[in-house]
């Protein structure tokens, strides 16, 4: 670690500076050695590119990690040495200032999993109990290759769901700037010809006129409302209430909204499946789902189903009484929870929404990209329209 400190010399002479080292209070103890009187000693980020841009570990190379770590100690490695080992090969600079950081405590005694516990950033909370899981039942290795398929799901299923919307958000957000283009720049031009031949303008045209006019005037409005309806929601979205509001609005969406519900009941029950299965306590198992499920809406039914569970009832009760969990998930949960085989179940249930989100991924696709050329085609021809047709009947009266 790297720490800055001001003081003085035992001549008088002020000084200011910095070291490296484990702790504060060894970097404070090599200054004294050095002969200086430090008034000030404070812990400093060090500045760096690598940083700044691999702030986490890229999804694909966190599971080449985790498999890696897990070979290393199947084949009777050590803990420390496989930890070393990954330390010295990993190209991600956060990763292996982790893994640095880790190996340190590893050798002060510290278990992995509270070792790990240290770097949120780098180690979910899901991984972290999962590990600590690992090393009470003696099988990290086989705890390690669970983690790496279940972050490798999570990915799979998550770039579906970007794949699926990311078609419309683009073609959505080139009509806008195509609109604003031709209002600002394209409409105005034509403003002198129609006022020079003294015909009269269509209704319609005349309306794209006053919009184009009032886009070219009032463009900076346009801009600060969008720039301030993002900090309202940034501000907003802290808000539980709202937040709540918000990923309830995205699970109704036409359409879209299918996928943004079915997403999230595919990571709840594979989190869920993988905690049960690894015998992390069945309301740790659930604490743990609530915080990464990504979903406030069925993050408050877990919560109901926690406290249902800690007073002796069934998990499947407050999912039953809830819109947002289908009778199959409900109905798998039950047979679970009587047949003592909850992780298997809630793993079927996974794959059959999974399989569920992969065909409605690709049903959206073949059939927004029509909906959104014909979207596009009215919008920017609309415009063009309305500049070109009285043009004709202009040219008629000549």
């Amino acid at each position: 670690m790297n720490y800055q400190y001001s003081g003085r010399r035992l001549s008088g002479q002020k000084i200011k500076g910095k070291i490296e080292a484990d702790t504060k209070k060894i970097a404070l103890s090599q200054l004294e050695k050095d002969g200086l009187i430090i008034f000030e000693i404070k812990e400093t980020k060090p500045w760096n590119k690598d940083i700044i841009l691999n702030k986490t570990v890229k999804n694909k190379d966190f599971i080449v990690f985790l498999r890696q770590y897990a070979t290393l100690i199947h084949a009777g490695i050590t803990i420390s040495e496989a930890t070393k080992t990954m330390m010295l090969q990993t190209n991600n600079y956060a990763l292996r200032m982790a893994l640095t950081d880790m190996d340190k405590q590893l050798e002060q005694g510290q278990a992995l999993s509270k070792a790990a516990a240290r770097h949120p950033k780098i180690f979910p909370t899901l991984l972290v109990h999962m590990i600590h899981a690992g090393e009470v039942s003696g099988k990290l290795d086989e705890i390690l290759n669970e983690m790496a398929d279940y972050y490798e799901k999570q990915y799979s299923n998550k770039q579906k769901v970007i794949s699926a919307l990311l078609y419309p958000s683009v073609v959505a957000v080139i009509t806008v700037f195509l609109s604003i283009f031709l209002l600002v720049f394209i409409v105005p031009q034509f403003v002198s010809m129609f006022n020079s031949f003294g015909e009269e303008i269509p209704a319609y045209t005349q309306f794209v006129l006053n919009l184009s006019d009032f886009t070219g005037r009032y463009w900076w409005i346009l801009l600060f409302v969008v720039v301030v309806g993002i900090i309202l929601y940034k501000y907003f979205i802290q808000y539980e209430a709202f937040a709540y509001r918000v990923d309830f609005l995205k699970m109704k969406f036409p359409f879209l909204g299918v996928m943004v519900h079915k997403g999230a009941l595919v990571r709840m029950t594979q989190t869920l499946s993988t905690l049960v299965n690894s015998s992390v306590p069945i309301l740790q198992s659930v604490e743990i789902t609530e915080k990464i499920v990504g979903n406030r809406v069925i993050e408050n039914v877990l919560i109901d189903a926690r406290k249902s569970l800690a007073v002796g009832d069934s998990l499947a009760k407050p999912m039953k009484e809830h819109w947002a969990f289908p009778a199959l998930i409900v109905q798998m949960i039950q047979i679970g929870e009587k047949t003592g085989t909850l992780d298997h179940m809630l793993s079927k249930a996974a794959e059959f929404y999974a399989e569920e989100v992969d065909q409605l991924s690709n049903r959206i696709k073949t059939l927004i990209e029509p909906l959104m050329i014909i979207v596009l085609t009215v919008l920017v021809g609309g415009i063009i329209a309305a500049v070109v047709i009285p043009m004709f009947g202009m040219f008629e009266n000549l």
